[in-house]
């Protein structure tokens, strides 16, 4: 049966294209992970967005992963001439809420590696800050108060004005 408790966070020490490895037009790739314990895996993934000292979860050899309602065995595999040692997870495998099926999980950097992940989606922001320590930004907002008809319609008349006199301008200077 699947257990968050047998997996382990792990760093990617190294991650390339697998140009060997073939499976339903996918592109694979190979990669290098410490799980920590000075213990090094390699393992292949279709994740693409798996990137060199990235923190993910991993499911290692003889552990269990819920794969379409069903608890799977990790075994250690070949593919195209690579051998897999475990797989990566993602949300739905986690039982974590967001997260694309198929994109591998990431962590922060402050869960050690070789520990169990969280048992729920951690934030990437380290989390936890007040909204004192949170850098102020002068962007604009997502939900900024929308504009009255008046105001669109002004807006809309100061941009036609500023066009004609560009267009204006540009044929004085064609003459």
């Amino acid at each position: 049966m699947a257990n968050i408790s047998d997996y382990k966070v792990g760093r990617v020490v190294s991650v390339e294209e697998c140009s060997s490895c073939k499976k339903s037009n996918k592109r694979l790739y190979a990669c290098r992970i410490d799980i920590g314990a000075d213990a090094e895996i390699s393992m292949v993934t279709a994740a693409s967005n798996v990137r060199q000292d990235s923190r993910v979860v991993v499911a290692p050899i003889n552990s269990y992963v819920s794969k379409n309602g069903e608890d799977v065995k990790v075994t250690k595999a070949t593919v195209g001439g690579v051998v897999s040692e475990g797989m990566l997870c993602d949300s739905d495998m986690l039982g974590w809420s967001g997260g694309a099926k198929g994109v591998a999980v990431q962590v922060p950097e402050s869960f050690s590696l070789g520990d169990a992940p969280p048992s729920s989606k951690p934030r990437m922001d380290g989390g936890g800050k007040s909204s004192e320590e949170l850098p102020v930004s002068n962007e604009p907002g997502l939900f900024e108060k929308k504009l009255s008809k008046e105001e669109r319609k002004k807006l809309a008349e100061e941009k036609r004005k500023a066009r004609r006199a560009a267009k204006a301008a540009s044929k004085a200077c064609e003459k």
